[in-house]
């Protein structure tokens, strides 16, 4: 693009409702957001658990500051390996039962680096078609052979890998689809990765902290194996940020060494694992989280059941109500805001045309009262 096409092109993406901003938050994430100077009651946040702000990941993150300081320097490579750092990993792929696990600075530069490391010129990627935009990006990247199948179509991805003649393949999918709150079919991906020889790697994005008691969609579906690379964010249900990827002792050791988004990059805060280490522990000893979290996602769903609203179908924290012309979409999170509740529009290319939607995220920082709230809300916009 020139830079005269600019005007014309956002221009273009206002006539199209497609047009982003930034909200500017005033306030800590929580149920709760203070923006512009308003309070809204907020459902956009993917801080699943309510740990966003929790005074424990805060206390330890300010006791790591003194210790650890707060910048790492250059890449881990480099300039060395926060103890702290170290022992994170340690617990981390403890807590999902794998061998080892590799810190990243973000899901993205996870994906990223894992795909690149694992597959290139000559081999071939199997992606479900509503994969999340990183993994495309990833897929593209990576040189190899980039074929979609249909979503959680095991027969479509079936074919394709029978029809292959790559040295190397790699099956990539969401365990849970960010913009449906859907599940990938994982054990019967893994039977089709060991027929065809192939890699399986789990983007568990939003599963982990919610699915297989907190430990995600690896413990939930015992899915530890050699073929499978697991990938977790830690900004979402954990409250804090940055990834990491386990698996085996030897593929973690490949990607310390051909993962360009670890290598080429500088170490994220050393505070920040000490704020996963904390995370890790409200996780697995507070299970009246996920539990309250359940009774919201019903709670929702039920109150709209009977109303013209095409809810997609979810057990997670991710509830999805497609309205489908943009404009609509727009209008309708804008009525919400005008009520003091925020909730995303999302729109192309974050989603197929046609299936604009009102993303809901729910928390266990939500009440009762929260969720009959947005519900009522919800309703009155088809009066």
């Amino acid at each position: 693009m020139r830079p005269d096409q600019l005007a014309g092109a956002l221009s273009q993406l206002q006539a199209e409702h497609r047009l982003r901003q930034r909200a500017v938050l005033d306030s800590p994430q929580g149920p709760r957001v203070s923006i512009g100077g308003r309070d809204y009651l907020a459902f956009a946040s993917n801080d699943y658990l309510g740990l966003a702000n929790h005074p424990a990941l805060k206390e330890a993150m300010r006791e790591a500051i003194e210790e650890w300081g707060v910048g790492g320097g250059a890449s881990a490579l480099v300039a060395g390996h926060f103890a702290i750092q170290e022992r994170a990993e340690r617990a981390l792929a403890e807590f999902v039962g794998c061998e080892a696990a590799l810190l990243f600075g973000s899901g993205y530069a996870a994906n990223l680096g894992v795909v690149g490391s694992l597959v290139g010129r000559g081999d071939a990627i199997f992606a479900d078609k509503l994969n999340h935009a990183s993994l495309n990006d990833a897929c593209q990247l990576s040189r190899a052979e980039f074929k979609r199948f249909r979503h959680n179509d095991l027969a479509h991805l079936a074919q394709l890998l029978q029809n292959t003649s790559a040295a190397s393949r790699l099956i990539v999918v969401d365990a849970v689809y960010s913009m449906e709150g859907d599940e990938a079919p994982l054990a019967e991906l893994l039977q089709l990765a060991e027929r065809y020889d192939a890699w399986l790697y789990i983007d568990d994005a939003h599963g982990f902290g919610i699915l297989g008691d907190g430990r995600g969609a690896l413990v939930e579906h015992a899915l530890q194996h050699p073929r499978v690379v697991y990938m977790a964010t830690l900004g979402k249900a954990a409250g804090v940020a940055g990834a990491f990827v386990a698996g085996s002792r030897q593929l973690v050791t490949w990607l310390l060494n051909r993962a360009r988004t670890y290598i080429f990059t500088t170490a994220h805060p050393p505070a920040q694992a000490a704020a996963v280490l904390a995370s890790l522990q409200l996780i697995e000893r507070e299970s009246w989280r996920r539990s309250l979290l359940q009774e919201h996602i019903l709670a929702l769903r039920a109150a709209l059941r009977d109303t013209s609203f095409r809810l997609c179908p979810s057990r997670m924290p991710i509830q999805a109500i497609i309205i489908g012309a943009n404009e609509a979409a727009v209008q309708m999170a804008g009525d919400l805001q005008d009520s003091g509740i925020w909730v995303p529009a999302i729109r192309p290319p974050t989603v197929p045309a046609g299936t604009a939607r009102l993303r809901v995220s729910l928390s266990a920082a939500h009440s009762g009262q929260d969720i009959s709230q947005l519900a009522q809300a919800l309703v009155r916009l088809l009066r």
